[in-house]
């Protein structure tokens, strides 16, 4: 079975819903064609596509509005495209698409992964750019072009972040000084003690000595002399 897949831009399509719309919800192909200076051959796989997403359908030449191309014609541009995510969603390529981004290790898809993916339908290999628009506009995914890849919506899951690091918390401030100067017990300084004097000594007494001896090789303290007795006067017998 071939792989429905979009031949159009999203704004071809929308373009072709609102000329329908316009002429009350059916017409003839030729005719829109005509009246849009166009060829059948421009405006068929805006034709093609609608009809294959079940918002068309196409009746020996004539085209007319489904409930759900009435739908879609009749909504503001916001709610277009959230009817065009349901929409997709459901289509064999796109739900693919989903769930290869849903499984992916690193939460998103290369641009040689989605190449990948549509080498295993019927789609030929130029439609990715065309996928990727209408993933983009429908917001079922989002599209790096620097790095070429594809990624969650901000509608569908997101990868989860990595666990926070725990970080030490620093310790709190000392507390600020109480008013009027005073330091809190805490924190109160001691004065340093002046330096003691030491003790004033007393000088010695000075010993007596004695005079030097005459003979060199005396030790001891010469002799004190005793004074001679007086002789008595009187008479002998």
């Amino acid at each position: 079975m071939p792989t429905l897949y979009p031949k159009c831009a999203p704004s071809e399509l929308l373009g072709l819903l609102s000329l329908i719309k316009r002429v009350k919800g059916s017409e003839e192909v030729a005719r829109i064609a005509d009246d849009e200076s166009l060829e059948v051959d421009d405006i068929l796989p805006s034709i093609e596509y609608a009809e294959g997403l079940g918002l068309v359908t196409v009746t020996d030449g004539r085209v007319s509005f489904t409930e759900l191309g009435k739908k879609l014609a009749s909504a503001t541009i916001r709610a277009k495209k959230e009817l065009l995510r349901d929409i997709l969603g459901k289509t064999t390529l796109f739900r693919a698409i989903q769930r290869s981004l849903d499984s992916a290790v690193d939460g998103f898809l290369a641009e040689d992964e989605l190449h990948q993916i549509v080498a295993f339908t019927t789609a030929p290999p130029e439609a990715v750019h065309t996928i990727i628009t209408w993933g983009r506009y429908s917001d079922l995914f989002r599209y790096d072009a620097n790095r070429h890849l594809i990624m969650p919506s901000g509608t569908r899951r997101a990868p989860k972040p990595p666990p926070p690091i725990a970080v030490p918390a620093a310790p709190p401030p000392p507390p600020p000084p109480p008013a009027g100067g005073t330091t809190p017990p805490s924190a109160k300084v001691v004065p340093a003690r002046p330096p003691t004097k030491p003790a004033a000594t007393k000088p010695a007494p000075e010993k007596e000595t004695s005079p030097p001896s005459s003979d060199p090789t005396s030790t001891s303290p010469p002799a004190r002399s005793e004074p001679a007795p007086r002789r008595k006067l009187g008479v002998t017998a």
